[in-house]
């Protein structure tokens, strides 16, 4: 269905270089990065441009768009979100949407990596010690770093720093001009070495889900579509909310299947069970 065929991909952020690798040998595509393409019209990690989307919005209306200025009908793209996580108090995450959209097939399949992997970070800086601290915590220079007066502020931004000489006069400037300076990671992925290792595992994954064929029909992205909770507590037997099954969908056609047990346990722990530890 996809050897030989063009593979655009929509990033003006050198995503490719994690994304061409496993995919041109995963499914004999051709990947080609399209020349002054603008992703950041869809909003930027800085604040200059705000997404007024869903991250799978967003990630869908960039993939369209390059797909429909540079003429081919095979695309992916990317999404990603930096905040707290959803279920790990107190801890940052990197939350990453790819999208594979084929339009010969009528085809679009999306993967979700939700990842405690990131350097995800922003401070007020007072001094130089201040901010060779950050510099620890952030591991730059691999990483890069965004200085500006204020969060969210776009009065001066200095983006995309690297190196030591950069951070000291950017930082001795905005002291000077503003008396005020806010240091954050630069979370845009050419920059952001962690980040983009967050997307190589995404890409990895939605190789196995296009490989993932309907049983029924064949159709590429037979995946996971629904959660059922209910695995018994080994104690009282009773339904407790920790994944009883998956349920498979095709996206062509009627099929579905279930698959039990898919962590590899058939009860809970009676610490999970709201009968046993209410």
């Amino acid at each position: 269905m996809f050897e030989g065929r063009r593979l655009l991909i929509a990033t003006k952020h050198h995503k490719e270089q994690v994304i061409a690798p496993t995919l041109e040998k995963g499914l004999g595509v051709l990947c080609f990065v399209p020349e002054n393409y603008d992703s950041d019209i869809f909003g930027t990690f800085s604040g200059e441009v705000e997404r007024k989307n869903t991250a799978v919005e967003t990630v869908r209306a960039k993939c369209l768009a390059a797909m429909q200025e540079f003429d081919c009908d095979l695309g992916i793209a990317s999404e990603g979100s930096f905040g707290s996580h959803p279920s790990v108090f107190f801890a940052q995450a990197d939350d990453e949407f790819l999208i594979f959209i084929d339009k010969k097939n009528d085809l679009e399949i999306v993967v979700r990596e939700l990842s405690l992997d990131t350097n995800f970070y922003g401070e007020n800086i007072l001094n130089t010690q201040m901010l060779l601290d950050f510099t620890e915590k952030v591991q730059f220079p691999s990483h890069a770093i965004i200085l500006r007066t204020k969060p969210d502020d776009l009065t001066a931004i200095v983006k995309g720093i690297t190196t030591n000489s950069h951070l000291e006069d950017s930082f001795q400037l905005l002291m000077r001009v503003y008396g005020s300076v806010y240091a954050e990671t630069d979370m845009r992925a050419m920059y952001n070495p962690t980040r983009m290792g967050v997307i190589k595992i995404a890409v990895q994954k939605l190789l196995d889900t296009i490989k993932s064929e309907c049983p029924s029909c064949k159709t590429p992205g037979f995946c996971v579509t629904d959660v059922k909770q209910g695995l018994p507590c080994s104690w009282c037997s009773a339904p407790t909310r920790s994944t009883l099954s998956f349920i498979y969908s095709c996206k062509k056609c009627t099929f579905s299947s279930e698959k039990m047990y898919p962590h590899q346990k058939t009860t809970e722990e009676p610490g999970f069970c709201d009968s046993c530890n209410p």
